[in-house]
């Protein structure tokens, strides 16, 4: 995350923000953002991505461009979901390093530079925010509590919020992130099951400021625990392997050897500690 980038205005931080009918508060969202990025004083991009919302979210977003230069936004050609609004934007995402955020208000964009702070230590490739103090019904964090607590055991992780969509990752970790449907819920568990290593830091949580939540018990309890199926069969049979060695004729160009480790395109930390274990059923791959 050096400051070279900002010599040619390229980024070094995105944030990827998927919204669905939220046309009251993406621009109190944009703004609080774009207010705590200017102030961090290094080249950023805004992704917002609408996915098929059916209110004025994608005009309101479209007029804000002409305000932010750093704004982009993308519209989706149907209501696809979170899972795919977030990787329309990962694959528009220029930084080496990729934040996300939800678009409701409710996060608070002021923990962003203290997450990236922590992810420039170099000890981990990922740093997953825990709400504290969440604002949301009862109803909603005892849900919450119990697919959480199901989640790790089933998965033998220790995720303490997998729910919080406030986190900030190096990009070759969403590069190598599998997606599906509905499996923004694994985030942490996902990247941890390619060989990079999480922290976590508390984060703030503010009420809804307008519109409505479309989550509620059963798209977040019941489909969260379906898709436990399928993150548990994908950490069973990930690929496990690296090669030893090429041995090649002279005039065969050389080429970086693809192991099934995450790529080195973007620096990785040197550090061989993590703060947080390794899935027991993860290898070294170091």
């Amino acid at each position: 995350m050096g400051e070279n980038a900002k010599s040619d205005n390229q980024p070094i931080l995105s944030v990827v923000i998927p919204v669905y009918d939220e046309e009251v508060n993406v621009g109190p969202v944009a703004e609080a953002v774009a207010q705590v990025l200017g102030a961090w004083d290094r080249p950023f991009e805004l992704i917002f991505v609408d996915d098929g919302s059916t209110d004025s979210t994608f005009e309101r977003l479209r007029e804000l461009t002409t305000r932010h230069a750093e704004l982009r936004v993308l519209q989706l050609d149907r209501h696809a979901g979170q899972t795919a609004a977030f990787e329309a934007g990962f694959r528009a995402a220029r930084a080496p390093v990729v934040a996300t955020m939800d678009g409701d208000g409710q996060n608070d964009p002021r923990d962003l530079p203290r997450l990236l702070e922590r992810l420039e230590r170099g000890d981990v490739d990922m740093v997953n925010g825990v709400r504290v103090k969440r604002h949301d019904s009862w109803l909603r964090r005892i849900s919450g509590r119990i697919a959480n607590a199901v989640r790790n055991a089933m998965t033998h992780e220790s995720v303490t919020d997998v729910g919080c969509s406030l986190r900030v990752f190096r990009r070759e970790c969403v590069e190598q992130l599998s997606l599906f449907d509905g499996l923004h819920r694994f985030f942490p568990t996902l990247v941890r099951i390619r060989g990079f290593r999480i922290a976590e830091m508390p984060v703030n949580h503010f009420p809804r400021r307008g519109g409505r939540s479309k989550y509620g018990v059963h798209n977040r309890l019941w489909r969260g625990l379906r898709d436990l199926f399928a993150v548990r069969w994908m950490q069973r049979r990930v690929l496990r392997y690296q090669v030893r060695c090429e041995v090649s004729g002279s005039t065969i160009p050389k080429r970086e050897t693809r192991n099934s480790k995450p790529d080195t395109r973007y620096p990785r930390p040197e550090t061989q500690n993590a703060t947080t274990p390794q899935h027991p059923s993860q290898p070294n791959t170091r």
